[in-house]
């Protein structure tokens, strides 16, 4: 249910309206709470999860459906490859890790923007990526020690 509940707050987080300036910097909580489960629990969460996720997130933002699963499937399929890596790394060095695989995603987006023929700011979808990764101590921390209280496994 810790899972389930993180992914529900992140999806909160992501569809919050904000002002303009703000709004270019959120960062990508459903991207950050995806790699964490990833990481703590890849025999629970992985590429379906994201998919799913991705799609719940497709039809909050009234975008073009499946652009978000798709892009989320790979971040979890990377980080379900680097997964005994990326553990072991101290806390910067995982941020600057997510600062890749966010930046992956945005790229991803921005790309499937591109094909569908909307017009993008390429420099205003890349910022989120720079806030995700200051945000993804602020994550881990959280998602870890909501682990260990309620003993996700």
């Amino acid at each position: 249910m810790v899972i389930i509940l993180s992914f529900i707050a992140a999806l909160a987080l992501a569809v919050i309206p904000l002002p303009d300036v703000l709004a270019a910097l959120r960062p990508e909580w459903v991207a950050l709470v995806l790699i964490y489960w990833c990481m703590a629990l890849p025999e629970r969460v992985g590429v379906g999860v994201g998919w799913i996720t991705g799609l719940l997130l497709d039809v909050l933002r009234g975008g073009l459906l499946g652009q978000h699963g798709l892009s989320f499937a790979i971040v979890a399929y990377i980080t379900l490859q680097f997964y005994q890596r990326l553990r072991v790394y101290p806390l910067w060095q995982q941020s600057v890790s997510v600062f890749v695989l966010v930046l992956l995603h945005l790229l991803l987006q921005l790309w499937i923007k591109g094909i569908s023929g909307n017009p993008t700011d390429a420099l205003a979808t890349l910022l989120p990526a720079f806030s995700s990764m200051l945000a993804w101590p602020l994550v881990f921390l959280l998602l870890r020690n909501l682990r260990r209280r309620f003993v996700v496994s």
